[in-house]
């Protein structure tokens, strides 16, 4: 896959994507849907938390999902199974390995997986020759250089940008979301679209403060704790006090603002 999943793969994880999933239901994927018979390849569907979504909104289209861990796929196929979704058909893969003839697909989806990837250019270009001409790729990353709260916390930052430091080290991008229409454009995709998706909370909004601020995005920042200190990015008490200041920004007073970037484009 060329690169690392630095958030690791455990049941913590799992409920981590689950939780970002449907807190962001709406913002994300307004307007993701697809056409009946439309044959649709989800590149990178981790535990299902975005294919339930997808399928649902496509409910005529015919979706293949596929990601490298066989873990991830047996519970994605869980959670589809649960839902009484019956249009997604699984597979492992990667992405730099597709098990597909050229120009077999209508559509491409691919969420939060470019961050993970050391050649993001290489694997748009693997994707765009599965697309059909006139096909469409729809691509959504977050971007952790968008972040900022109140009260306002060096600590925090610093807690941060271990996280992205890790993820740099493992090969990927935690700030990828700024960079989708140069890469898109440097894959020689047409009629790129990119638009940000704001998630602004404050204590008049209390899901987004469980579902984004705790859940999501402080959860994920925690979860490299073990990893970004032993690496040397940053010192135990440091990361702690930026943990418990994310927190702070959950408090009657706090606000909390993440921008992820959703973008659309055409294979000419």
């Amino acid at each position: 896959m060329s690169g690392a999943y630095v958030h690791g793969y455990n049941s913590r994880e799992n409920l981590r994507l689950q939780d970002q999933a449907s807190t962001l239901v709406e913002l994300l994927h307004c307007d993701t849907s697809y056409p009946a018979g439309n044959r649709i390849l989800e590149a990178g569907c981790g535990v299902g938390a975005q294919t339930v979504t997808l399928a649902k909104n496509s409910p005529k289209a015919s979706i293949i999902s596929i990601d490298i861990s066989e873990g991830s796929i047996a519970e994605a196929k869980c959670k589809v199974e649960a839902a009484g979704i019956t249009n997604v058909e699984f597979q492992q893969g990667d992405i730099f390995h597709l098990p597909f003839e050229p120009e077999s697909f209508d559509h491409v989806f691919v969420c939060f997986i470019l961050e993970h990837l050391s050649r993001p250019v290489e694997a748009l270009a693997i994707l765009k020759n599965v697309l059909k001409p006139g096909g469409t790729i729809a691509v959504i990353e977050g971007d952790h250089g968008s972040t900022y709260f109140y009260p306002d916390s060096e600590p925090a930052h610093k807690a941060i940008g271990a996280q992205v430091e890790l993820q740099r080290r493992a090969g990927g991008n935690a700030n990828i979301g700024r960079a989708l229409y140069p890469l898109l454009r440097k894959t020689g995709f047409d009629s790129v679209r990119v638009s940000p998706r704001m998630v602004y909370v404050d204590s008049s909004k209390p899901e987004l403060v469980e579902g984004f601020t705790k859940k999501t995005f402080t959860a994920m920042i925690e979860g490299v704790r073990a990893s970004a200190i032993e690496a040397g990015i940053i010192d135990p008490a440091t990361f702690d006090r930026g943990i418990r200041d994310l927190y702070r920004a959950t408090e009657q007073d706090g606000v909390f603002c993440y921008t992820f970037f959703k973008a659309l484009a055409e294979k000419v």
